[in-house]
């Protein structure tokens, strides 16, 4: 299809006279550079004929984009600079670090602001508010004013109360909940499937009495491990900030206290409290502290890679190390989970992620002290995940 005032007319759907520079230059970006190069002098004739002229600075900066482009020199960053520099293209990511979603991401709320803030600024630039040619010329200052002028609007409230930052990101939130909680769902329905061809593993009684009482008393001690697992299992929600559970506070089942842990480190409900020495963890000019990292890392794993842990760990039973590495090749030979190739990289990544687990394993008798698969594990690990995928 070729370039001319035709298609910039059906790709915005606006009249010729009413055509904006971010029409047009939506619509040269439709089009191969190329023939978007080729087809300027010809479209700017038209422009013309119709009395919407655009101007010079504008025409300039289309070509010197265009020729970049097409010299495959120009980055992602610069193109979408020149978009946003039409003086009606929202700043795809503000100052104020609001970030709209891609254009074939966005929810109904997220189109309607988005076209809600279109239309405010092509309200701004004919009132004389924004310096198109400034912008296309990338006069900071204006870059600046034009800057400030969308967010401003982005938290300001609407007539109807509906502030668009706000709206926009819970449209977003809301999207993302529903893929976790679709992508959950399916995990937990393949580990029951897989679980439901295995030998039932034995109830290792003695083992759990030991590992829950050692848990017990690690729960009402500062520190780490007992504020990681508190964090990830739940256990300090009700208390005040800082606080420590006392003994009589925990569940009285073995059982459910052991489950309720080992659940809570594949699928963690709350982050570290803030305690009295939180300048500790969250002091930006220090390095990440070995709590935050560990939550860090346990809230990167994804449902395939637990899956496949657990799915291998299962069949496997009792004996077998479950070191991080042994971990990161079980889930790249995984043939229940679809997983990316096994590069070096992806493998490192991975046995990082899982250098936080099998300590927290370790204390709970997962793993014993050298990373192998105990009993009690083979008995606990499924169900714990099972609990964690179902209890939401």
């Amino acid at each position: 299809m070729g370039l001319d005032l035709d298609f910039a007319v059906r790709h915005s759907g606006r009249a010729p006279s009413a055509l904006t520079r971010r029409d047009v230059a939506r619509a040269l970006l439709a089009v191969p550079s190329g023939q978007a190069l080729v087809s300027l002098p010809d479209l700017r004739r038209e422009l013309v004929a119709t009395g919407n002229p655009l101007s010079t600075v504008f025409w300039e900066s289309a070509k010197a984009i265009l020729t970049k482009i097409e010299s495959g020199v120009a980055t992602v960053g610069e193109v979408r600079h020149w978009l946003e520099s039409s003086g009606t293209e929202p700043i795809m990511l503000t100052r104020g670090y609001f970030l709209w979603p891609e254009e074939d991401e966005r929810g109904p709320v997220a189109t309607e602001m988005y076209e809600r803030l279109v239309a405010f600024l092509e309200e701004r630039l004919a009132a004389g508010e924004i310096d198109a040619d400034a912008l296309a010329a990338g006069d900071p200052l204006a870059r600046d004013a034009y800057e400030e002028l969308q967010e401003r609007w982005l938290g300001t409230p609407l007539p109807d109360g509906r502030v668009p930052n706000v709206v926009v990101n819970d449209e977003q939130d809301q999207e993302l909940f529903a893929a976790w909680d679709e992508e959950e769902a399916f995990a937990l329905g393949e580990l029951r499937r897989v679980l439901a061809d295995l030998p039932e593993p034995p109830f290792p009684a003695a083992d759990l009495r030991s590992a829950a009482a050692r848990l017990r008393v690690t729960l009402t001690r500062p520190g780490y491990p007992g504020n990681i697992l508190r964090a990830v299992a739940g256990l300090d929600g009700d208390l005040p900030e800082g606080g420590i559970p006392s003994a009589d506070a925990l569940p009285e089942c073995d059982e459910d206290l052991w489950l309720t842990v080992a659940a809570g480190i594949a699928a963690p409900i709350s982050d570290l409290p803030d305690e009295e020495d939180a300048a500790r963890f969250f002091d930006l000019d220090r390095e990440l502290s070995h709590e935050d990292s560990t939550l860090a890392s346990l809230c990167a794993i994804n449902y395939a890679d637990w899956l496949a842990t657990v799915i291998a760990l299962a069949r496997y039973g009792p004996g077998v190390l479950a070191s991080p590495e042994r971990i990161a090749r079980f889930i790249a030979d995984s043939e229940d989970v679809d997983v990316e190739p096994d590069e070096p990289e992806d493998l490192e990544a991975t046995e990082m992620l899982f250098t936080a687990v099998t300590p927290l394993w370790a204390h709970l008798g997962i793993v014993d002290k050298a990373e192998v698969f105990t009993p009690l594990g083979w008995w606990g690990l499924p169900k714990a995940l099972e609990r964690a995928w179902s209890a939401r």
